[in-house]
């Protein structure tokens, strides 16, 4: 019988991980910066003992981490899969870690297979800053108004589409997408903004939590949220907000991962 993800003797092999993004230029390999995925295919050719191209779940930006994150590779190794996160893991730096991996079938794509992505932003209100925080939250010196908050969210919960709320930077065939949960919550002296949807556009979160933030200040109501989606203008939502205070928190497959 042949295992599960392989062909002709290739495996195909799903890991989840987690890291800091603050030192990469993002997941997406680059030219010249140094990014997650290289750095994560230069540890993994070190442990099956050839060279190998990840596929990441998602393309985050420069700076935006990942507490939870799925990618998928393919390899002629006969390493057990539960091995691997320790043979990864010893060489790679302190700020990416393998904490999974298992066989997956052959046609299973850490993007294409994902039904549902989360993504939490992270706020940190206070007059004085954290410098423990500095890379890992927003900074925001004012208290916001989370009823107002989530007055708002409630609006961007279903089917929409979200053009005013994205940045342009990527060819998409639409920019419908379906929020599933949108949360706003202090936990921790933090302000929270849980999104769990189907799929996100370019800077799609940074960008509601920036329009949340202008509700909050008065600058949006929160029934203006229905016409600003309609409109479509990105000018008369809120502004993007820094890398920093986003993480991917989740990621969902039909298969077991």
């Amino acid at each position: 019988m042949t295992p599960l993800g392989t062909e002709h003797g290739r495996r195909n092999i799903a890991m989840r991980l987690a890291y800091d993004g603050t030192a990469y230029h993002g997941w997406q390999a680059q030219k010249k910066d140094v990014t997650v995925s290289e750095t994560l295919e230069r540890a993994l050719e070190g442990a099956v003992g050839h060279p190998v191209r990840v596929t990441g779940c998602g393309r985050t930006d420069a700076g935006v981490h990942a507490r939870t994150y799925v990618a998928n590779f393919r390899t002629e190794s006969g390493i057990p899969a539960e091995r691997l996160p320790y043979a990864v893991n010893t060489r790679l730096p302190r700020d990416i870690a393998v904490y999974s991996a298992s066989d997956v079938g052959e046609d299973f794509h850490a993007t294409f297979s994902a039904t549902a992505k989360e993504y939490t932003y992270v706020i940190s209100p206070s007059r004085i800053h954290d410098p423990f925080l500095a890379d890992r939250a927003y900074f925001y010196p004012r208290t916001p108004d989370v009823a107002r908050m989530r007055a708002a969210a409630e609006m961007l919960v279903g089917e929409h589409d979200f053009a005013a709320l994205r940045s342009v930077g990527s060819n998409v065939k639409t920019t419908v997408r379906t929020m599933h949960e949108l949360e706003v919550r202090e936990e921790g002296g933090a302000v929270l903004i849980r999104m769990k949807a189907n799929g996100f556009l370019y800077n799609m979160a940074r960008a509601i939590s920036g329009t949340l933030l202008y509700v909050s200040e008065g600058k949006l109501s929160p029934e203006d949220i229905p016409a600003l989606l309609e409109a479509g203008e990105r000018t008369a939502a809120g502004p993007t907000l820094p890398a920093c205070g986003l993480y991917m928190t989740g990621v969902w497959y039909r298969e077991n991962v």
